[in-house]
């Protein structure tokens, strides 16, 4: 009876071992060997010289690492905080029962979650460009300017431009998340305070708010775990050599230049490493938040 129960156990590491062996192939193995080759100098030929946690050393005094770490918040907090808050109110706004056609407007909101991030980066280098951009001609027509502007020169510009594609693309996701959250909230919470006399600013900053808490905590989460790993937009709408002044240069850009331009592996392991104990921080304060908001509701 045991032998064959434990034979019947068996089938069960037969169907998660394709799930386990993916992960140390692809992911596991990626991770250690990257970290071995943190601690080595290494420009992709020949074998790997470990040099320890010199590397290391030459990221704490790296300058334009901290330049790029730096453009990378920036650009995240210029972005993220208009796009949580506007897709707020618009899930708000179509949670409504009397608006009509809100699977239309979701649609269309939602429309540029799909479009690629490289498609975007080049489409908005296409409008800036300085010679050729429709922007700049636009401007020109309207009597705003005589002259074409060179954009690519401006940093502050540069960065609030990436932010708006970030913006742009991601605020209909965020907006679906919330429809979600507010899904989930029981309306009968709802019409009793509206029978109590609350009104519908009260309800929303007593009651909705306060529940979409942990629906609020997660977006923030995810968007500085996929804030730091920005590439794709700033790197299209570059053509890849960046801008004069490294405006939008972001830390994976960095990190893909160190190691895929100038063959410098091992720095570029490092880098990568410094950028994932920057997010693994992040998901420990994300998780005593969490942990927070969990125990106050206990409390309640």
């Amino acid at each position: 009876m045991f032998s064959k129960t434990l034979r019947k156990d068996h089938y069960g590491y037969l169907f998660i071992a394709p799930f386990f062996i993916i992960f140390v192939i692809f992911g596991l193995y990626p991770i250690v060997y990257s970290f071995y080759l943190s601690l080595c100098n290494w420009d992709g030929f020949g074998n790997p010289v470990i040099i320890g946690f010199e590397n290391y050393q030459r990221l704490l005094g790296d300058y334009m690492f901290y330049k790029s770490l730096f453009n990378t918040l920036f650009i995240w907090g210029i972005s993220v905080i208009p796009q949580l808050t506007v897709s707020l109110i618009i899930a708000v706004i179509l949670h409504e029962k009397f608006i009509k056609g809100k699977s239309i407007f979701r649609a269309v909101f939602f429309f540029p979650n799909i479009v690629t991030a490289a498609s975007l980066g080049l489409l908005v280098a296409l409008i800036f460009s300085w010679q050729t951009g429709s922007f700049n001609n636009l401007l020109m027509s309207l009597g705003f300017i005589h002259d074409p502007v060179n954009w690519p020169s401006r940093p502050y510009f540069m960065r609030l431009l990436v932010s708006g594609i970030l913006f742009w693309q991601y605020f209909g996701y965020s907006m679906i998340i919330y429809i979600a959250g507010l899904q989930g909230i029981s309306r009968d919470i709802l019409e009793a305070a509206e029978i109590d006399g609350a009104s519908k600013t009260q309800v929303f900053f007593r009651i909705t708010l306060p529940l979409l808490r942990p629906i609020m905590i997660f977006q923030v989460v995810t968007s500085i775990i996929g804030g730091m790993q920005i590439f794709d937009q700033p790197y299209t709408l570059t053509n890849g050599t960046g801008d004069p002044n490294n405006s939008t240069l972001t830390t994976v850009m960095y990190l893909y230049k160190i190691a895929f331009t100038r063959y410098q592996y091992g720095y570029g392991s490092a880098v990568a490493f410094g950028l994932f104990i920057i997010i693994v921080i992040f998901s420990i304060i994300s998780f005593v938040l969490m942990n927070r908001r969990s125990k106050s509701a206990t409390s309640l």
